[in-house]
């Protein structure tokens, strides 16, 4: 199978989804009510996004693997 080539600004809401949960998921974290409101707005960008409208495939395995590429993108922004 060959890796799917996602949006750049897909890639990068669904890796600003993952920064916003973990912020969320903070014991003390700080404006809560700010934040549920992002991890909404980008819950329905990424969900909403016209690559998954013309997508021929398992959409659930490109969301996996949405995930998979925007973790590794983290990984790759720490790093640098």
């Amino acid at each position: 199978m060959e890796p799917i080539t996602f949006p750049r600004d897909l890639v990068q809401a669904q890796h600003d989804w993952i920064r916003t949960y973990e912020a969320l998921a903070q014991p003390h974290a700080r404006r809560l009510t700010a934040l549920r409101r992002r991890l909404l707005h980008l819950s329905d960008y990424v969900w909403r996004h016209p690559f998954f409208m013309t997508f021929e495939g398992s959409t659930a395995a490109a969301r996996v693997e949405l995930r998979r590429q925007a973790r590794s993108h983290e990984h790759g922004v720490r790093a640098a």
